[in-house]
């Protein structure tokens, strides 16, 4: 009951205090919900950036991969000798190899004819490389000559391809070579491109003409079951060449993820935003509080002449601070749900509000409010008894 009170009577009056001036306490109020907001917009931007640049390696069927280590990621690969991936068949624990070939290629918008960047993946379609349901029942159309799959998650500057191909219009260019279009499947947009083709590892060298079969830009291999994938993957490690990354499932989205975070500028501006969504937030509230003190200086000095110890007064003005995180907090989240909402449709990425960025968001901004109650409580040691005669 003690602790209940110690805390209770300075919250009852940093709250009267607050509502007192109902204009400043809205302004302070919308200041704590513009920093909220813009935090949850950088923490959004940045988990859609990573689940973005995750997702092809998500949809692989594997459980060791070789990249080359001058590849930053899958979108910027660096090729290598498809002779190095048949070397792991060497190892008893290896069941299968498969090559995957990469190319970020023009593909012309059937009604348009307006042309954008995607990614072009080529693969064995008997290898079932991909863990994609429409990939894998397509296997057979896409050993015929000019075939591909359409990522129907692409972006609408594309086409409304689902309509044309219930239309018959399945015909295109990919990087000035005519393509058919035999179905679709799902993977995804990211920051590297707008959308996504699949198709077998011959037709991909019709697109890239310049591209041949025995340079290529990863290894996807599978082991026998039961095999230790730390172990093989050791054992590979020293008889590959030095110049070849081995990964298992987890390093390699790891390793997608890293790029974007530390190597490409967008993962410092996320950060950098991020920060300085705390920093204004942070001057706005101390402004509020420091006025709100200064404005009552008289009276915090008449209680200081009652017997009121300094403690107490630096519980009014935390009490104070996380009234104005609170308040300011619920709207910002509900306005980010509906922000979240928005940016998904128009990136057409993913942006989930999970349960444990909310509660980061709610520390952080509760962390900038006490912060700004830090700094402002230096203006309640000036206050002197004395001052008011």
């Amino acid at each position: 009951m003690k602790w209940i009170g110690w805390w209770y009577f300075p919250a009852r009056l940093a709250w009267r205090q607050l509502v007192f001036d109902r204009t400043k306490l809205i302004a302070a109020t919308c200041g704590v919900l513009f920093a909220c907001v813009l935090v949850f917009m950088q923490l959004g931007f940045k988990d859609s950036l990573y689940a973005s640049a995750a997702s092809a390696p998500v949809k692989l069927d594997g459980d060791l991969f070789l990249m080359h280590k001058q590849s930053e990621a899958m979108w910027r690969p660096v090729q290598f000798k498809r002779s190095e991936l048949m070397r792991v068949l060497g190892n008893p624990a290896v069941a299968e190899a498969y090559p995957l070939y990469l190319g970020l290629a023009p593909f012309k918008n059937i009604q348009t004819q307006t042309k954008r960047t995607l990614m072009v993946y080529g693969f064995d379609p008997d290898s079932q490389m991909f863990n994609v349901d429409a990939v894998r029942n397509k296997h057979a159309e896409l050993r015929l000559k000019d075939t591909v799959l359409f990522d129907e998650y692409s972006r609408p500057e594309f086409g409304p391809m689902r309509q044309l191909l219930d239309a018959g219009e399945n015909v295109t260019e990919i990087n000035d070579y005519k393509i058919i279009i035999v179905g679709l499947f799902q993977l995804g947009v990211s920051f590297a491109a707008d959308g996504n083709v699949i198709t077998s590892d011959l037709n991909f060298m019709r697109i890239f003409p310049r591209r041949n079969l025995d340079d290529i830009d990863m290894g996807v291999i599978r082991l026998n079951s039961g095999a230790l994938v730390k172990s093989v993957q050791t054992e590979l490690k020293s008889h590959l060449n030095e110049f070849v990354n081995v990964f298992t499932y987890e390093e390699l989205l790891h390793y997608e993820k890293d790029y974007w975070a530390n190597t490409a500028p967008i993962g410092f501006i996320f950060g950098f935003g991020t920060v300085m969504g705390w920093v204004v937030g942070l001057v706005i509230v101390y402004q509020i509080l420091f006025t709100d003190i200064t404005n009552h200086r008289n009276e915090f000095a008449t209680l200081k002449a009652m017997g009121y110890k300094h403690g107490y007064f630096v519980r009014v003005v935390f009490a104070s601070s996380f009234f104005l995180a609170v308040l300011g907090f619920i709207p910002g989240y509900l306005l980010s749900l509906g922000l979240y909402n928005l940016a998904e449709s128009q990136m057409y990425m993913p942006m989930p509000m999970l349960i444990s960025k909310i509660l980061t968001v709610f520390m952080f901004i509760l962390s900038m409010c006490f912060m700004a109650g830090l700094l402002a409580i230096r203006k309640l040691k000036d206050t002197n008894p004395a001052d008011m005669f």
